[in-house]
């Protein structure tokens, strides 16, 4: 199982697979490598690197909570880059992957080819916050998966019309694992709940419109979901004012996020692909 060390001690999991220019999946804020399972078949051609964060997946929890921040997850990022020896890649990152994306611009400048943005923007609207606030840290009071998959489905019947059950009972198993004596468990530390409180709480946010001027110099895609309930139709329209070489699509029948497995995501990849070549 390939993981690395951290510059703080943690030992991280990741999966590299594939031949090719090296591309860095990010996923969303409590989710996995699996994140990228739909996606991956369209990569060929492609070295495929995807990191579970610290404290979610198969990585390490860490001692200290407030550690699992956008800042210090981008650099475990540049540090597994490091540690494979890859100096310039493009990222793909959903969700929490863009937000690190565009922080790594920033920080890092030089290190990305290109950024694929899936539904997420330099403005997150705040009935996504709330949404994702009602669940993360607490684990679901769901049976087992097969209970887990018709809750997604049915949950998800607005912002995903067209999505079959079938792919609901995958996802749950992306998302928990089934508990000792019943029940399902987190995939990632109920801790990052209190990280999110307690950075919240912190001070003034950084304006994430300059964090997204960093990638001006870069190609960038932008992914959205048209039923998004965190990426607004108005900050699309935004981002494409400000970056005006922007390839922006929008995937009709998914909320937040799309599986990226869409012909609308996937055309819009590949011209990004295309464009750092």
């Amino acid at each position: 199982m390939p993981r690395f060390t951290t510059s703080d001690g943690l030992s991280l999991y990741y999966e590299d697979e594939g031949q090719g220019a090296p591309i860095l999946c990010l996923a969303g804020l409590t989710r996995n490598v699996t994140d990228f399972t739909y996606l991956m078949p369209h990569l060929t051609g492609h070295r495929v690197i995807r990191m579970d964060y610290r404290g979610r997946g198969k990585s390490d929890y860490a001692d200290d909570f407030m550690s699992y921040s956008i800042l210090r997850e981008g650099q475990d990022a540049i540090e597994l880059m490091d540690h494979l020896g890859i100096d310039r890649f493009t990222l793909i990152g959903t969700s929490r992957g863009g937000l690190i994306a565009m922080a790594l611009s920033v920080t890092h400048p030089g290190r990305m080819n290109g950024v694929v943005l899936n539904d997420i923007g330099p403005e997150v609207a705040p009935i996504g916050i709330e949404r994702i606030m009602d669940y993360v840290g607490k684990t679901p009071p769901f049976s087992n998966l097969d209970a887990a998959a018709e809750s997604l489905h049915a949950g998800h019947a607005e912002g995903f019309p067209d999505v079959p059950l079938s792919r609901w009972r995958e996802q749950a198993e992306f998302m928990w694992a089934d508990a000792p004596g019943g029940g399902v468990a987190l995939r990632y530390d109920a801790k990052l709940r209190d990280a999110m409180i307690g950075q919240a709480g912190a001070g003034e946010a950084p304006d994430l419109w300059q964090l997204f001027d960093g990638l001006k110099d870069l190609p960038v895609a932008a992914i959205r979901g048209a039923n998004s309930d965190l990426l607004s139709f108005e900050t699309f329209e935004k981002m494409q004012a400000r970056h005006p070489s922007l390839i922006a699509v929008t995937v009709p029948n998914r909320g937040h996020v799309p599986f990226l497995d869409e012909p609308e995501a996937l055309s819009a990849i590949h011209q990004l692909l295309d464009a750092t070549k």
